[in-house]
């Protein structure tokens, strides 16, 4: 591999000429899903979209600090860094607990984004009770047949493939009777109902299965032990597993001190308003210790010292940090901010309401913030049932 200086010049090389203005973030034209795409494309084509992943699968396979050279050269153009189903959930835990077959079929397209997945977790009776659901997957010869429902899953209308927890011994106790299935969402037997939400977004949807196809190849992890790899999986959607991703902080946009300098201007060098000023300064120092506190789990994480319910704190912190400063936002803001349209700090005043409930949404999907304080009394502050 090249040495660290060297690659860092071909990281800028290669940037200038596939990552063009109007791609970074902050460019005064917005980004349609289109030009993101063919960025992230142009990502994993180079096998940077999934740096650490080995080359055989669609990754980079860079060490450490070459991961890290790639970053803050991204970081440094603000070339936006790509996030999805597959690349920061499915695809860490195929490389964990995938047969060498699986990972041979199913990682270099996610790594060159040629398949968009979604998540089949919850369902109307099982939410927060995960365990609950009932969509069953009965066998027939090589292949499951699927039948139930889910309900909000993101991205849906848009997916290929969706990886799902499904029923495989329905009269086993509730957390041994359940396999984790991938197959593709584009056949018959599946049908996409949008819901619409209170911003006119259609990003989730209910999904039904009406006798759906899956491989019988296509079981991730044992059969009957699907329980185990949806929590594994969960360890990479809180957060701890993609510590430069949202648990590295809560916002990649201007942050709240120029925001706040641009809508009310300054006074003798700082904010007119103490109270204000207090809030933002603690809502700056609590990232920052976020931040550090989530580099050193993925330290740990990288020599097999974490442990797993870090991903429980870090995703029940960087949620309420992430309302916090929404609700910082709004309060400077003020009727500026109350808009559906626009994207990031620079049109925050047309944007900022659709902001806010987002993150009214953080502290729900995942886990909401009342199961991670329920795990973290159990099993960080060990108090009794």
């Amino acid at each position: 591999m090249d040495s660290v200086e060297s690659f860092r010049g071909e990281v800028r090389d290669w940037l200038a000429a596939n990552c063009p203005e109007e791609v970074r973030v902050g460019s005064r034209d917005r980004l349609s899903r289109t030009r993101f795409d063919e960025w992230v494309r142009a990502l994993g084509t180079r096998g940077w979209a999934a740096p650490g992943w080995p080359t055989e699968y669609g990754g980079g396979g860079l060490d450490r600090e070459h991961r890290a050279v790639l970053t803050q050269e991204m970081r440094a153009i603000r070339a936006p860094a790509p996030s999805s189903f597959g690349l920061t959930m499915l695809g860490p835990t195929i490389l964990d607990l995938g047969t060498d077959e699986q990972k041979r079929e199913h990682l270099p397209p996610i790594g060159r984004h040629e398949i968009i997945w979604c998540q089949g977790y919850s369902e109307p009776g099982a939410g927060s009770d995960l365990a609950g659901l009932q969509t069953r997957a009965v066998l027939e010869g090589d292949e499951y047949v699927v039948t139930g429902q889910k309900i909000w899953t993101t991205g849906a209308p848009h997916a290929d493939w969706i990886f799902c927890l499904v029923r495989t011994a329905p009269d086993a106790p509730k957390h041994e009777g359940i396999s984790f299935l991938l197959f593709p969402m584009k056949q018959k037997g599946v049908e996409v109902s949008p819901i619409r939400l209170i911003d006119g977004s259609e990003h989730f949807a209910q999904v039904f299965f009406d006798g759906a196809r899956a491989k019988a190849s296509d079981v991730i992890g044992p059969v009957h032990g699907g329980w185990t790899v949806a929590k594994h999986l969960l360890q990479h959607e809180r957060g701890v597993s993609n510590p430069e991703g949202r648990a590295a902080g809560t916002s990649g946009r201007k942050g709240l001190i120029d925001l706040a300098r641009d809508q009310l201007g300054m006074h003798e060098g700082r904010l007119a308003d103490p109270a204000l000023r207090e809030r933002i300064a603690q809502h700056e120092l609590d990232s920052q210790a976020f931040s550090l506190t989530m580099r050193r789990a993925a330290e740990e994480a990288r020599a097999g010292q974490v442990e797993r319910q870090i991903a429980s704190m870090s995703k029940f912190y960087w949620s309420e940090l992430g309302k916090r400063e929404q609700d910082i936002a709004m309060q400077v803001l003020g009727s500026r901010g109350l808009g559906w349209s626009g994207d990031g700090f620079e049109d925050a005043e047309i944007a900022q309401t659709r902001k806010w409930l987002i993150t009214r949404a953080d502290s729900i999907w995942g886990g909401t913030s009342e199961i991670q304080r329920n795990i973290i009394a159990k099993r960080v502050l060990l108090i009794p049932e």
